[in-house]
């Protein structure tokens, strides 16, 4: 395979995974494609490994001990910070008393 990044690789997957759906190829191209696709996939899993790992070299502590975090983020851990009781202001006042939530 060329010299590839995750990006081009990426695209080179997404463009394959399209000419795969569009169902207009022969049998034969179709396997080119998928056989393609596959090679990008497992491309693209390395690339991920490799980034996991560097980042946990990043988190490593002090001591060399490295906290688990998962990577995936949930609806319920993408929280906005939490305002101060005194900057939540109503426009509709002129900005001089606080919300009430």
């Amino acid at each position: 395979m060329k010299e590839l990044n995750f990006e081009k690789a990426l695209k080179e997957l997404e463009a394959t995974v399209e000419k795969l759906e569009q169902g207009n190829l022969s049998l034969d191209e179709s396997l080119k494609f998928f056989e393609k696709g596959i090679k990008l996939a497992k491309f693209l899993r390395k690339e991920l490994e490799k980034a996991e790992k560097k980042v946990e070299i990043l988190l490593k502590d002090e001591e060399g001990n490295i906290s688990a975090e998962p990577f995936d983020m949930d609806e319920n851990d993408e929280k906005p910070p939490e305002d101060d009781e005194e900057d939540k202001e109503d426009p509709d006042n002129g900005g001089n008393e606080p919300l009430p939530f």
